[in-house]
């Protein structure tokens, strides 16, 4: 397909023959590792668009980007199965792509529950992840922070234009990133939403709501500490808002703490999740994978980037 915007557009068949969709960006074998995008839950691969521009074409070391459409977001089909929805069978899909595409090792990104997938993918098939971002994630999910997506979902607004829609995404999250500009607004709504015969929509499943509506957080969610503490070799760069409400300080600290080679980024004045592409974050993105390649490289000097 046409490269103009400066990707590609990929389908494939998920393992059970839904149809899905990534973008590519960057050349095939640029000799660095390609970098895998993972978006959060009802975000698709838009939300990667300048991240990816970024790391393909103006970083010193170019890579080829592939940013993910979940089953159900995006670009993906919508699964007629509702209970699909979740992260064991996404984390699937992910590979079933990365087959599809011969990606064999990546550098992964994944924000919110992309990095969940990655815990996910650490059990699966380790040998994938050559080097990690968690965006605003982590092995402990904070209740208010989930309460506060519930409520956002069950309630959002149904706006008719983009303009009306970024006024809409300001009301509720300008609290928690009180420094982000207009074009900011404007490029996060036009990643959400899409333009339909009925107006604009949200560009997923409308159904992913009753996933998340239907968690009881008067319970203690399942910690991941396992799954992290099997990431342990594996570079890992950990992004947070300072402003976050789902991932703690006090979680990152222990993640710190179980992961020696972990770096850390608090990105001021936004929250849940950073936008990758404000501010100096893509420049510190691009730093991290190389400096990951370089010591990677020079610990392995016969090790293959496809």
């Amino acid at each position: 397909m046409s490269n103009t915007e400066g990707f590609c557009d990929f389908f494939y068949a998920a393992p059970d023959g839904l149809r899905l969709h990534a973008r590519v960006y960057g050349e095939a074998k640029s000799g660095h590792w390609p970098v895998v995008c993972l978006p959060g839950l009802t975000r698709n691969a838009r939300d990667f668009h300048e991240l990816a521009l970024y790391l393909s074409t103006r970083s010193p070391a170019a890579r080829k980007v592939v940013a993910f459409d979940y089953r159900g977001r995006g670009q993906s089909a919508h699964d007629p199965d509702v209970s699909h929805y979740n992260v064991g069978v996404e984390a699937g899909d992910i590979l079933a792509g990365l087959a599809a595409l011969g990606i064999e090792e990546a550098a992964f990104i994944g924000t919110s529950r992309g990095g969940l997938i990655i815990h996910v993918l650490g059990a699966l098939r380790a040998a994938v992840l050559k080097a990690i971002v968690l965006n605003d994630i982590g092995p402990v999910i904070e209740p208010a922070g989930l309460a506060h997506i519930q409520s956002y979902l069950e309630r959002a607004p149904k706006p008719k234009t983009f303009a009306q829609a970024a006024d809409a995404q300001r009301s509720v999250h300008a609290k928690d990133f009180p420094t982000l500009t207009d074009a900011d607004w404007t490029r996060m709504v036009g990643a959400l939403y899409r333009e339909t015969d009925q107006g604009l929509l949200p560009d997923f499943d409308p159904r992913l709501v009753d996933t998340v509506a239907n968690l009881d957080l008067s319970q203690p969610l399942p910690a991941l500490w396992p799954q992290f503490e099997a990431l342990a070799a594996i570079p890992l760069l950990a992004v947070r808002g300072a402003n976050s409400r789902l991932l703690s300080p006090g979680t990152l600290e222990q993640m710190r703490q179980r992961h020696p080679m972990m770096e850390m980024i608090t990105v001021e004045s936004q929250g849940h999740a950073p936008f990758l592409e404000t501010g100096s974050l893509p420049d510190s993105i691009g730093v991290f994978l190389d400096s990951a390649e370089q010591q990677s490289r020079s610990e392995h000097p016969s090790g293959r980037f496809k």
